[in-house]
């Protein structure tokens, strides 16, 4: 299992954040997504033998959120 954190834009309420967690963990591959709403982090749990963090990214854009580059 590896992990990934990003700094996600656009989060602006808990409905935006609980969207966002289930739109993830929905995804085949994503096992889990801790979203902190105040510092917009997320912690991605993820097995990378099905899916990488590019294709994590393009669900966060894909859900209407801006993944905020490093």
């Amino acid at each position: 299992m590896s992990t990934v954190q990003l700094t996600v834009d656009g989060m602006t309420c808990g409905g935006c954040s609980g969207r966002l967690k289930r739109v993830m963990e929905q995804a085949e591959g994503i096992s889990t997504a801790d979203i902190e709403l105040k510092t917009k982090q997320v912690v991605v749990a993820f097995d990378s033998g099905v899916i990488d963090q590019a294709a994590i990214e393009a669900i966060v854009k894909e859900a209407g959120f801006t993944v905020v580059a490093a």
